[in-house]
């Protein structure tokens, strides 16, 4: 059995000291955030990214979040369930949360234990392609036995019930707001998609896709003393360079997500004292994503990018290690990160004990490489590129906008290049790439590529990530909505995903998640991990308050207790 340690944490510690000194409600104006991929949409049900977690999450919330330090805190809960005090049962097959009396929605109304069961069902809906689904793995039903009491039912013992309404993954939405919103119309309901009640601090007052969205107070916020600052102006869009340019060389605005510059650059942007860079360290990993299916625009929608037609060059193993084998990760996390990377071969790289601490990836091997491909069948035409028959072997690579991810990109077509592969290099900008439009060609989701490189959102407990890559994940078409980007799929690796699930031991779990990790990488090189990296934002130096969590996906996680420096 897993015990849960509770804490307070630094952002309540720093809380109790500063609150007292400061003014009360919406009394600090606006503070100014930039995030250079903007958001599509402020439902969490839809994307998965970052981009649209962060800003949604100052709306809408969860039953308990993670603090910076992977501790789980309350938040409409009233409490943590534990054996101890009676919220998880000694089987591990239910858990029961509290909810905080007096709660309600942003219209005033309350919030209830059915608000609970009602976003239960509404991501579990087979015909929503709920992007959050992992979350809700194993779950057999949700009940309200009362207004204040959500239970959640599980089809097995699950020593680690976390999952359900934890996190800005997956937070609670108004049953009233969502009721004609289910299933396959999921995707379609605009209004309630950009515009959603919550019960954060703050409610929408004006949102554009992809653009920016402004907030104003929630008048039936909980705590009377917050937020302190009265209005939020997000803006999304732009680059990287810009965005750290506009905290930390012209103030004109207070906070920067994902600062995704070259190192020497940002120290000297650091250096004129306007503003400061964050760090912190979590479960990010840089990778490169193969599309194990055919991404072919000759197929039929139906089955392109499905599990229907595998991929006919990275269905061979081969292929998909020789690529790996031509990469210099120590090279390519300089490009990235620098000092805030290192290089790994691993897509869990923390918890220390989940990691498995691969290193047989890290030293590249060209000369293994071509022989690979020559086993393959792939044979060095008159322009060095490789054929078979007639087809060439060329493939198409995709990633955000970015100039980092652009050189990466470069250097790995040039590497490429070096054993014969040709690689037709594709960037799209952050709202676009990491969007929620089914109808869009382009969305990382869709995979029409098949390459991709970037980073996916993790949480602290790595059963959750994992389950990220079973069959049943795998993007479909209609809503084009899973977790299973690359389309793997392995019976083997479900089952050991469901052993996890029902695993308390904590050595024993180590064991599973490091064996998921080795299937999806170095035994298969589906995934292909370049670098952990920190997250770095900035942040202007004259706001407090911002403190850098990597667990709950989202920066501005406490923004109830942001403040301007007196």
């Amino acid at each position: 059995m897993m015990s849960l340690k509770l804490s307070i944490s630094a952002a309540t510690v720093a809380t109790l000291l500063v609150t007292p000194a400061l003014a009360g409600r919406g009394s600090e104006g606006t503070v100014n955030i930039l995030y250079w991929q903007a958001a599509s949409t402020m439902n969490p049900y839809l994307v998965a990214a970052a981009k649209d977690l962060s800003p949604a999450s100052l709306v809408l919330e969860p039953l308990a979040k993670y603090d910076e330090n992977g501790k789980l805190i309350p938040w409409l809960a009233q409490e943590i369930p534990t054996i101890e005090n009676g919220g998880v049962s000694a089987d591990f097959k239910s858990i029961t949360w509290k909810l905080k009396p007096g709660l309600k929605w942003s219209d005033g109304t309350p919030v209830t234990a059915k608000d609970v069961v009602f976003t239960a069902n509404y991501c579990m809906n087979p015909k929503a392609g709920c992007a959050a689904l992992n979350q809700f793995d194993g779950v057999d039903k949700v009940e309200a036995p009362d207004d204040l009491t959500a239970r959640v039912e599980f089809n097995s013992p699950r020593p680690v019930p976390y999952g359900p309404f934890v996190s800005a993954l997956s937070p609670i939405i108004q049953a009233k707001q969502f009721a004609d919103c289910q299933g396959e119309k999921v995707p379609t309901c605009t209004e309630a998609n950009f515009r959603p009640i919550g019960t954060g601090p703050y409610i929408i007052a004006s949102f554009k896709p992809n653009d920016s969205i402004q907030f104003k107070l929630n008048p039936h916020y909980r705590d009377s003393d917050k937020p302190h600052f009265a209005e939020v102006n997000w803006k999304g869009g732009g680059d990287a360079a810009a965005a750290a340019r506009a905290v930390l060389q012209t103030g004109e605005y207070d906070y920067a997500w994902n600062m995704a510059v070259a190192p020497d650059v940002l120290k000297k942007m650091e250096a004129e004292g306007k503003g400061r860079l964050l760090f912190s360290w979590g479960p990010v990993v840089e990778s490169l994503w193969l599309n194990l299916t055919d991404p072919s625009s000759d197929l039929p929608v139906e089955e392109r990018s499905t599990l229907k037609r595998p991929n006919p060059i990275l269905g061979d193993i081969r292929v998909r290690k020789a690529l790996s084998m031509a990469m210099d990760r120590a090279v390519l996390n300089k490009i990235i990160a620098e000092r805030a990377g290192r290089p790994t071969c691993d897509v869990i790289a923390t918890p220390k004990k989940f990691s498995a601490d691969n290193t047989g990836c890290l030293k590249p091997d060209m000369a293994g490489a071509n022989q690979l491909l020559d086993e393959a069948g792939w044979k060095p035409g008159l322009s060095g590129i490789r054929q078979k028959g007639d087809k060439k072997l060329k493939l198409i690579f995709t990633t955000s906008t970015s100039p980092i991810r652009q050189q990466s990109q470069e250097i790995l077509k040039q590497w490429w290049r070096e054993i014969g592969v040709d690689v037709e290099l594709r960037n799209l900008s952050g709202s676009v790439f990491f969007g929620s439009d089914p109808s869009s060609p382009d969305t990382y989701v869709k995979s029409y590529h098949d390459i991709a490189e970037f980073t996916f959102n993790s949480t602290i407990d790595p059963a959750s990530v994992m389950a990220r890559y079973t069959c049943e994940k795998a993007p479909k078409p209609g809503a084009w909505q899973g977790s299973n980007v690359p389309r793997y799929c392995d019976k083997r690796y479900d089952e050991l995903v469901d052993e996890l699930g029902h695993t308390g031991n904590y050595e024993k779990r180590g064991e599973i998640v490091k064996q998921l990790n080795n299937m999806l990488t170095v035994d298969s090189y589906t995934i292909l991990p370049i670098a952990w990296t920190a997250n770095v934002d900035a942040t202007s130096n004259t706001l407090l308050g911002p403190i850098m969590n990597p667990w709950e996906n989202s920066s501005v996680w406490n923004i109830q207790d942001w403040h301007r420096k007196k």
